[in-house]
């Protein structure tokens, strides 16, 4: 059951799967980085006490070793080389899945009213908008729409106080037709 892998300097490696407990697949992507950037992670560092999707400011650049702040009530500083780890992209815009158990004063939240139902329901709407504290903006592809899409239940057992959420979000939060903004989120701290 082992296998050979071929590299790209021509040599190979060989793995037996079912010793593997778990496969990592990316690709490869250059990225400019500077000082105040926000940053999210896309893999765990224990040695740097980092979770997959943890958050963070850069602080400093210094050839190929970040420093950055992360978030948090500790407000904790961690250098790495990210010639060493590499698992790491800008941070400016999370999905509602990433944000789970997050707060940010602002949201912006894009939905389309063209996706699956099992993408786009009272789920989703709840996560995305309850991770606000002070504003959230919502933006979709059809405003005549998206009360309904968004009240859509995927669960059989919902709670009154979320429907009545749901319910609430159009009244109480501004719905525009026009699309998500493409421009830089300065100033937004989560975006959806």
């Amino acid at each position: 059951m082992t296998r050979r892998l071929p590299l790209d300097d021509g040599s190979s490696v060989s793995y037996d799967p079912r010793r593997l407990r778990g496969v990592n697949v990316f690709r490869e992507v250059e990225r400019e980085f500077a000082k105040g950037d926000r940053i999210q992670f896309t893999a765990p560092k224990k040695e740097l006490d980092i979770a997959n999707r943890d958050l963070g400011t850069v602080v400093s650049l210094d050839n190929s070793k970040l420093t950055l702040q992360m978030d948090g009530k500790s407000n904790r500083i961690v250098q790495f080389d990210s010639e060493e780890f590499r698992q790491f992209d800008h941070g400016y815009a999370l999905t509602s899945h990433s944000s789970q158990g997050l707060t940010a004063n602002r949201v912006l939240a894009h939905f389309d009213t063209d996706s699956s139902r099992n993408l786009i329901n009272n789920r989703l709407a709840y996560v995305a908008i309850s991770r606000a504290s002070d504003d959230a903006q919502i933006y979709t592809n059809d405003a005549s729409k998206i009360g309904e899409r968004l009240a859509s239940e995927v669960t059989k057992t919902a709670a009154l106080r979320d429907r009545e959420l749901i319910s609430a979000v159009g009244a109480a939060l501004s719905v525009s037709s026009r699309p998500a903004p493409q421009t830089e989120l300065a100033g937004f701290e989560l975006g959806l």
